[in-house]
C-alpha cells in the first residue's frame, strides 16, 4: 500500500519521534511505499490567508497554494496521522493542513440543492492515528475525543466507503514511565505491520 504519513511535532528528539520512526520502520518492512510529511521541519504554514479563503471553493484555483501536499494526498492509498493531542485536538500546525489541503472538488464535492457533500478522495482506503495525550483516558472520553473524530470521522467522510481507520493512543505521556513507553512503541509496530 502507497502510505502518506504525515507527522506533527515542532521538537526532533522527542518521543513524537520514536513513534515516527517506528510507524515508518514497521511499514516499510512490511512491504509498503512509504511518503513523509514532517509539517514542522518542512515550515508548512497552517494559517489560511484572505485571498485563498476567498478562493476556496474556486476548482483547480484552490489547488494552487497546496499543490504539493494534494500530489501526495492524491498518490496514497492511505493516510497515517502521527502527532500529540493538545487541548484535546491536533496541533495547531496539523488543523491548519487538513484546513488548507482538504478543498473543495478534490477532498470531497459541495452540496447541491438535492444532493449532500460527498467523498472526493475515494482511492484512500486506510486511515490512522498514533497520538500521545498528557490528559487521562477517562478525560479524554469524558470531552469527547475531538481529535480523533476530526480525523476518524470528518476526514474518513471524504474517502473510499469501505475505508477502515485504527486509532493508538498513549495516555498521561508527561508521567508514564519508559517500560510502558516502549510497550507503546512496541504496539505501533505491530498494528503498522497488520496494515494489508
Amino acid at each position: 500500500m502507497r502510505l502518506l504519513i504525515v507527522y506533527c511535532h515542532p521538537v526532533e528528539g522527542s518521543f513524537g519521534s520514536a513513534v515516527r520512526d517506528a510507524v515508518i520502520d514497521s511499514a516499510r518492512e512490511a512491504g509498503h511505499e512509504i511518503r513523509l510529511t514532517d509539517l514542522y521541519a518542512e515550515g508548512f504554514d497552517p494559517v489560511m490567508r484572505r485571498e485563498e479563503r476567498i478562493g476556496y471553493h474556486e476548482p483547480a484555483a484552490n489547488e494552487v497554494p497546496v499543490a504539493e501536499h494534494l500530489a501526495n494526498v492524491r498518490w496514497a492509498e492511505g493516510l497515517i496521522f502521527v502527532h500529540p493531542t493538545w487541548w484535546y485536538g491536533p496541533p495547531a500546525m496539523l488543523k491548519g493542513w487538513l484546513d488548507r489541503v482538504f478543498v473543495p472538488h478534490v477532498a470531497f464535492q459541495m452540496p447541491t440543492e438535492t444532493t449532500g457533500i460527498r467523498p472526493g478522495l475515494t482511492h484512500i482506503r486506510l486511515i490512522g492515528q498514533v497520538s500521545t495525550l498528557g490528559s487521562s483516558w477517562w478525560l479524554w472520553r469524558f470531552m469527547g475525543q475531538p481529535g480523533r473524530r476530526i480525523i476518524l470521522r470528518g476526514l474518513r467522510a471524504c474517502c473510499a466507503p469501505a475505508c477502515r481507520t485504527f486509532w493508538l493512543g498513549l495516555h498521561a505521556m508527561d508521567t508514564v514511565p519508559e517500560p510502558k513507553r516502549r510497550a507503546f512503541l512496541a504496539r505501533v509496530r505491530r498494528r503498522i505491520a497488520r496494515i494489508r
